[in-house]
């Protein structure tokens, strides 16, 4: 049996996924949005809680501080369990981060805190992108400026893999997986030449 897989590191793994989801399920969209004084953004565009919905309020410095937020979000649970388990499991902190990294994507999917409707991820997965793989992160956001956020979260875990990050590359491939899930009524909306431009009509 491999080490990372030692029954006594189950509660530490679980701690790492719980931490991860509650630090993922902060909806910084519906705060920055409320401490501004707009509409509620859940009532807004395509009701997603997301940087893209928040520029519908024609504020794009909530909007980029919610990117930031909801990116940074994923970067410090990973951090943070990091320097929490760093000690204590010297070798084995990095497995343990990789749990954290799906617990904060899947708390920024579905915060328990609004019923399970959260944002569609690409903030988060850049920011969890950036503390396991940042040469990865960089690669994305470049890809992302240049194409599409969907072709680059394809690309990432090819990128992982070429890099030799073999656990990454398979958390990865299931969060892309679960990405492009979130994004599937934009994947509709463009095979049907209708999704429109960011800012106006798509969702975030």
């Amino acid at each position: 049996m491999p080490s990372w897989l030692d029954p006594s590191l189950l509660p530490a793994y679980a701690v790492a996924l719980g931490f991860g989801y509650l630090c993922g399920s902060i909806p910084f969209g519906l705060i920055l949005t409320r401490i501004a004084g707009t509409a509620d953004i859940r009532a807004i565009g395509s009701g997603n809680i997301g940087a893209t919905n928040v520029l519908r309020t024609g504020r794009k410095g909530l909007a980029a501080a919610t990117l930031i937020g909801d990116a940074l979000k994923g970067t410090l649970a990973v951090l943070l369990i990091y320097y929490y388990y760093g000690s204590e499991y010297r070798y084995f902190a990095h497995e343990l981060a990789l749990p954290a990294a799906a617990g904060a994507f899947l708390g920024h999917l579905f915060p328990v805190w609004l019923g399970f409707k959260g944002g569609k991820g690409v903030a988060t997965y850049i920011g969890l992108l950036l503390a396991l793989a940042w040469p990865v992160a960089i690669a994305f956001c470049l890809i992302w400026l240049a194409v599409a956020a969907l072709i680059a979260s394809a690309a990432t875990p090819f990128a992982l893999w070429l890099m030799g990050d073999r656990p990454e590359t398979v958390l990865f491939a299931l969060l892309t997986l679960l990405l492009w899930v979130m994004h599937r009524a934009n994947i509709a909306r463009l095979l049907n030449g209708t999704e429109g431009k960011i800012g106006a009509s798509s969702d975030a």
